[in-house]
């Protein structure tokens, strides 16, 4: 007999039929969209690519925002911090706040905060944040967890006064398309060694994270974001972000600044993502994640889209970068008697910038030390009678300078950072003494540091030296002496290695002297690189060393003491010394000396294996590093020979018993 199925059974079956996945075998997906950037650095307009193209700009990152955002709605928009310093409109960040309320129009939700929004000190954010407020206009949300005013630092209430009328907090919670956010800022260890004048002091990045994703979760917050300042390297104990991901648990996404990465795929460290979309508003990043309550988190998408002469511009957002322009102008620019886009002289080539960790000359380094000397010769007032070397440095050069006209902004880009005693944007030169034996340091500094800190690859003028690239670390150096070497214009003064003033019949003017170990020589470099200076012996292990000088011998106390300054005793900037330079050519072509990639000789790079260039002129160092190696070999000799003959006597001593 049949059984019957009961109509009540029937009618649930039935039902159940017509749900497209059954309830109880999968959670509830979720999907989250966040657009990124980081290290965008003032650009707030197109630079050429050196493809005959353009790259970045506002206007254009607007108009890529808004697609992303027809295509997502829900979209978040977040920063990685660097958004400062870098063109000359970060000139009005202490009184403007240029980049910040440009990034509330542009629609971003919050950034994280980077060491060189301290390149005017801790007092300087403050001012930027006091600005904002002022303004009206607003910006996103600043996010900061393990940096804070030190103690000690006496401006630390006006500090934290602005911090908290903007509203700067450790982390917040955002409600978008129905998912409760929770997104933290932090400041990287590297980056706060490259803010030392903030007069804040950083947190262990782990346990700050650790705290916020606590409390985050105790929001209510369903999807945690992390936007770092630490950056990712290749090398993994570098590599802060990553380190960071596999510390702490429950941080989904972190967006990472500071190293200005390019990743084209996420970097996935247990259930964390980590992106980057590379600097200077080249990219703007998206990612995709779907994810389930019960934890599981799939990619769906990535992309970054190139933000370049594809785009049309946003007319707002174009209006306003106007704006800040004529301020600029207005301002900053009208004590110098320059305009923004005016043009300083025309180049037949490009200028590229170094490349990272390439041991060589370039003829960018080299135009930004010329352009020192010519400063000295020719902008500071009462400058001494004395033979003057002058030296930048890779970490500084911040843009290549593209063929064709050549223009105030684009030299104030190439040396866009940093703030003078004046408050002022621009590092501005000061000079120091050294010895003779202690400019030979300078030199090893280039061609024995260099590959374990690439920023700290040197370029010169009124010196030059040989190196090997394969000679003992720290005594790599082979030759050295003072040089001269400098096209000449009509309005443009030559001084003699005495110091006297001298009008060559020639175009250029060259001398050659050797140089005397115990003589004091002066030394013109920008401030950031003369305060590095007495960080060489820590970077050289104790092997070399660099005492900056007064006139007189005397240890220098006070770099401020030390600038540069013209007939009306303002500061000479490094950026002006650039520009003024290059505006001494006029409408003649920069000289073409300047066109050769690597460089016009004065640095001689050899990567030679000859044994006599090897071993000549051999310090100290090479000379017990041999003798180290010589008796290590005399000592595996004896050790060999000992073996063979024990082993000989053993097989002996078996056939005598046999």
């Amino acid at each position: 007999m049949k059984r019957r199925i009961p109509a009540f059974f029937l009618a649930i079956l039935l039902l159940l039929s017509l749900l497209p996945v059954p309830v109880w075998a999968t959670a509830p997906v979720r999907r989250s969209t966040v657009l990124f950037t980081h290290d965008l650095h003032s650009h707030f307009l197109p630079q050429p690519d050196g493809q005959g193209g353009e790259s970045g700009g506002y206007a254009r990152l607007k108009t890529a925002l808004d697609r992303e955002r027809k295509a997502n709605p829900d979209a978040l928009v977040l920063d990685g911090g660097d958004f400062s310093i870098g063109s000359l409109i970060q000139t009005l960040y202490t009184t403007q706040g240029a980049e910040l309320r440009t990034m509330k129009a542009l629609g971003y939700d919050a950034a994280a905060v980077g060491n060189h929004e301290f390149d005017h000190t801790g007092t300087g954010f403050a001012s930027m944040l006091n600005a904002v407020v002022e303004s009206g206009d607003g910006g996103p949300a600043l996010l900061m967890a393990n940096y804070k005013p030190a103690e000690d630092n006496p401006n630390r209430p006006d500090i934290q006064r602005a911090m908290a009328a903007y509203g700067v907090q450790d982390c917040m919670t955002l409600e978008r398309g129905g998912v409760t956010y929770g997104i933290f800022g932090l400041m990287g260890k590297d980056s706060h060694a490259c803010a030392p004048a903030s007069g804040f002091v950083l947190e262990d990045m782990a346990d700050s994270a650790r705290r916020c994703v606590e409390h985050l979760k105790e929001q209510g917050a369903e999807f945690i974001i992390c936007l770092s300042h630490g950056g990712t390297s290749e090398k993994k104990k570098l590599s802060e972000d990553e380190l960071l991901a596999e510390k702490v648990e429950g941080i989904d996404l972190i967006v990472s600044g500071h190293t200005h990465t390019t990743l084209t795929e996420p970097i996935a460290v247990n259930n964390t993502y980590i992106v980057s979309a590379g600097p200077y508003c080249e990219n703007l990043g998206s990612i995709t994640i779907e994810w389930t309550e019960g934890g599981e988190r799939t990619l769906t998408d990535y992309h970054l889209t190139p933000i370049d002469e594809t785009l049309p511009v946003d007319g707002e957002i174009t209006a306003m970068v106007e704006r800040w322009k004529g301020l600029v102008g207005g301002t900053y620019l009208a004590r110098y008697g320059l305009t923004y886009d005016e043009v300083l002289t025309v180049a037949g080539f490009d200028l590229p910038t170094p490349r990272s960790g390439v041991q060589s000359g370039n003829a960018l380094g080299e135009l930004v030390a010329d352009s020192f000397l010519w400063a000295v010769n020719n902008l500071e007032k009462d400058a001494p009678d004395v033979p003057t070397v002058t030296v930048t440095a890779d970490g500084v050069l911040r843009a290549p300078i593209a063929s064709g006209e050549i223009t105030t902004s684009m030299a104030f880009d190439v040396l866009s950072m940093g703030v003078g005693s004046d408050g002022t944007s621009g590092f501005p030169l000061v000079g120091v003494y050294l010895t003779g034996k202690e400019l030979r340091a300078i030199a090893e500094v280039d061609a024995s540091v260099t590959p374990l800190m690439p920023t700290a690859q040197l370029y010169v003028a009124g010196m030059e030296y040989s190196f090997n690239t394969h000679r003992m670390f720290f005594n790599r150096v082979t030759d050295i002496r003072l040089s001269r070497s400098i096209t000449t214009t009509a309005d443009v003064e030559i001084v003699n290695a005495e110091g006297n003033s001298m009008s060559p019949p020639a175009d250029t003017f060259d001398w050659r002297e050797e140089i005397d170990d115990d003589q004091l020589y002066r030394v013109v470099t920008g401030m950031y690189s003369a305060q590095m200076l007495s960080t060489v012996e820590g970077k050289s292990f104790g092997l070399l060393s660099l005492e900056p000088k007064m006139a007189d011998g005397s240890p220098v106390t006070d770099f401020e003491a030390c600038i540069l300054r013209d007939e009306n005793g303002s500061e000479i900037k490094e950026w002006y010394a650039l520009a003024a330079y290059l505006q001494s050519f006029g409408e003649e072509e920069l000289p073409g000396r300047y066109s050769l990639p690597g460089g016009d000789g004065r640095k001689d790079v050899s990567r030679s294996w000859n044994p006599i260039e090897l071993v000549k002129n051999p310090s100290w160092i090479t000379v017990v590093t041999l003798l180290v190696l010589a008796v290590a070999v005399i000592a595996g000799a004896f050790l060999l020979r000992w073996l063979h003959y024990a082993r000989r006597r053993r097989r002996y001593g078996k056939r005598k018993n046999l």
